[in-house]
């Protein structure tokens, strides 16, 4: 059967809400694993029931906690969605390639050409490559005037630029490989899922190992759920909770047919499946939408758009069979810049050596071992929150940089004259943490630990600096 005849075959299938194979019935030939990446929304670090949630239903991720492991110091790339995504891809921290802050349409920031994706990597060495859901990585999607997922090394792509449109209830935003779907009925999480599984079962070459990025819209607004899983949350009284909630659960639902998929099709025995989040969940009524906002980061301090924890600290479940024990809990901090390094030594390719990486392979932590670092954790966001706007973790310790310039709270995203800001104003004033017996850093000891705040707050300033030199400058339209 033709790839064409194969596409076919699968658009017929996702039209009527099934998938046929008739490449099924080959046996799976890869030794080496496969890999799933399922990136959650503005998912908080306390909105999973694994994760202390008392009201919000996610049986299927427990389960998957349950069958592997759950890391209690996992973070996001940057406490914003199009930063995040951009250092899971390419093991760099966001501002060093250049992407400062989520894109809006038709944006001039992208993730440039030159910079070199996982999904790149992995296919050159013979992986099937695949990413449904939100891209995020260029303000011009399905155009030629800026890269597109299958220029970064996907092989077949079903995505929007931004969120799912109008809500994630019948979205009409969606491309498949170039190409304008129209009206889609039903859920975004759902659609999202389906077309993973589908791409599984018919698109992919089961004698080669696939890397899948699966990345849901919910719970990101504008929120829309299912009325029947509204439904079981009674107690949420306030105006748009229960609808929050609700959506946590559909995501959750989506994971699970996911999970089910790989049972199925008997590939989980020799796939690496991560479930994260690619920031700290939003504030309640932030702008228009953000009315049914409703996440909490639960123990941690801030929100998205904070480089304090509960804007960069994430839910993180790894499930890998022979790797991975049931119901481990590991302490070991991991971060969406690691993925690259970490997924290259599981393919056995080498990660570029021209460019600063800024992530390390995790995989030691499947042996109880901490992961060898050769730079820090490492964060910068310049239009937080809060005062910090850089942020370094070394073992046990946090510790946060002021910046001296002004303050950048303006709607939206990159604005023209924002460059030379970004470009001109360092770290004046720090604070620290012991995140060990402090995670909700509520005491800043840089007044109790002078000689070791200088010493961090010296490897922060120089970081910063050095990611300050790299990043590009964006020509931005008035």
């Amino acid at each position: 059967m033709t790839r064409y005849l194969i596409g076919t075959t699968f658009f017929v299938a996702i039209a009527l809400g099934v998938c046929f194979s008739p490449r099924n019935i080959r046996a799976e030939t890869s030794t080496r694993p496969n890999i799933l990446v399922i990136l959650a929304d503005d998912l908080g670090y306390g909105d999973v029931a694994c994760y202390g949630n008392r009201t919000i239903k996610t049986p299927h991720l427990d389960k998957l906690a349950q069958q592997g492991m759950r890391l209690t110091d996992c973070y996001a790339a940057a406490p914003v969605c199009s930063p995040s995504r951009a250092g899971m891809l390419t093991g760099r921290t966001p501002s060093r390639v250049g992407v400062y802050d989520w894109i809006p349409a038709d944006h001039v920031m992208h993730l440039r050409n030159n910079e070199i994706t996982v999904a790149a990597l992995l296919k050159q060495a013979g992986y099937e490559t695949c990413l449904v859901g939100k891209w995020h990585l260029s303000g011009k999607l399905n155009s030629p005037e800026q890269p597109q997922p299958n220029h970064h090394g996907f092989d077949y792509w079903f995505a929007t630029q931004f969120s799912a449109e109008p809500t994630h209830r019948n979205p009409v935003n969606f491309f498949r490989n170039g190409e304008a779907v129209g009206l889609l009925r039903g859920f975004s999480c759902q659609l999202v899922a389906n077309e993973a599984i589908c791409w599984l079962k018919v698109i992919r070459d089961p004698g080669k190992p696939f890397l899948q990025f699966v990345c849901f819209h919910e719970p990101h607004e504008p929120i829309d759920s299912p009325t029947e899983l509204i439904d079981q949350y009674p107690q949420a009284t306030r105006h748009g909770e229960a609808l929050y909630y609700a959506n946590v659960t559909n995501m959750d639902l989506a994971a699970g047919s996911l999970m089910a998929a790989l049972d199925e099709l008997k590939l989980a025995d020799n796939t690496l499946v991560l479930f994260t989040s690619d920031n700290g969940p939003e504030i309640l009524n932030r702008h228009l939408f953000a009315w049914r906002s409703y996440g909490t980061a639960g123990p941690l301090r801030g929100v998205k758009w904070d480089v304090y924890e509960g804007g960069i600290r994430v839910p993180g479940i790894i499930r890998f069979p022979g790797h991975t024990k049931p119901g481990q809990v590991i302490s070991e901090p991991v971060s969406g810049v690691d993925l690259l390094p970490t997924f290259c030594e599981l393919a056995g390719v080498r990660p570029p050596a021209d460019r600063s990486l800024d992530g390390a392979s995790f995989m030691p932590i499947f042996s109880g071992r901490p992961v060898q670092r050769a730079t820090p954790l490492y964060w910068h966001y310049y239009r937080t929150i809060g005062k910090p706007k850089a942020a370094m973790r070394v073992g046990d310790w946090m510790v946060l940089g002021h910046w001296d310039g002004p303050p950048l709270l303006t709607p939206g995203t990159l604005h023209r004259g924002h460059m030379e800001i970004i470009k001109a104003f360092g770290l004046t004033q720090f604070e620290l943490y012991n995140l060990r017996n402090d995670p909700g850093q509520q005491r800043d000891l840089a007044d109790n630990e002078p000689e070791l705040l200088k010493k961090l707050s010296d490897m922060l300033v120089s970081k910063y600096n050095e990611v300050q030199a790299e990043g590009p400058v964006w020509d931005i339209a008035p």
